[in-house]
């Protein structure tokens, strides 16, 4: 299915319905960028700063792809940290819940350390054809909203689910994401064969963010 306009907030569930017919068969869900569509467009829809979509890596996180507003937290794709030290892990163990109308007014000892403020937050596991979970897809603001209802979590897991069918199709064809300790040269600019070229933050992006970029170890 391609998609030649933007998606409207307002028609997303219809879209991602679409899309998940679709691919259900021999359909192609790579080509041009309707997946990436629907992840910018469930952002706008929730009114959230950063979407992203996260891989489990021998112990780390890794953002595999990433649409963020101007001004947003610098999160890029290619960018890891340990998988310990993120919310993502603490969901998918349901030590937090999937929806999180303000971060930041959970217990202390609950949270990792973030390098940011974070308000409203929703992530949701990613789970692969074979029951494995590949990582997590993730949006969340700055700001708290306590207006956020269960349906919004729905739209999340459809999302969630259209993901899933993207990364089961690509590793069928034998797309490979670059492994935690991947180095281009002679640029840093990451590469996914899923995904495409990465995502940079956007222009404003606040800067700061304690990020790690993966080690510049040459690949063999």
């Amino acid at each position: 299915m391609s998609l030649r306009e933007p998606i409207r907030p307002e028609d997303l569930a219809v879209t991602i319905s679409e899309l998940l017919v679709a691919t259900a068969d021999s359909s192609d869900p790579l080509l041009d960028d309707s997946v990436s569509q629907v992840l910018a467009a469930l952002r706008e829809r929730l009114g959230m700063d950063v979407v992203f979509v996260s891989e489990f890596v021998d112990g780390r996180r890794m953002f595999r792809f990433v649409d963020a507003s101007a001004g947003a937290p610098a999160i890029r794709a290619g960018d890891s940290n340990p998988l310990e030290e993120s919310v993502c892990q603490r969901i998918v163990d349901q030590r937090l819940p999937e929806l999180i109308g303000d971060l930041g007014a959970m217990a202390a000892d609950d949270l990792p350390a973030l390098p940011f403020a974070v308000g409203a937050h929703l992530s949701t596991p990613i789970v692969l054809d074979g029951g494995r979970t590949y990582g997590t897809l993730c949006c969340f603001s700055v700001a708290p909203n306590p207006s956020m209802r269960e349906e919004d979590l729905t739209h999340l897991k459809l999302c969630a689910r259209l993901v899933a069918k993207k990364l089961d199709l690509a590793a069928a064809r034998g797309m490979q994401e670059p492994p935690p300790d991947w180095q281009l040269q002679p640029t840093d600019i990451y590469e996914s064969k899923v995904w495409g070229a990465g995502t940079a933050p956007a222009q404003g992006a606040v800067a700061g963010a304690d990020w790690t970029r993966p080690s510049r170890r040459s690949r063999r």
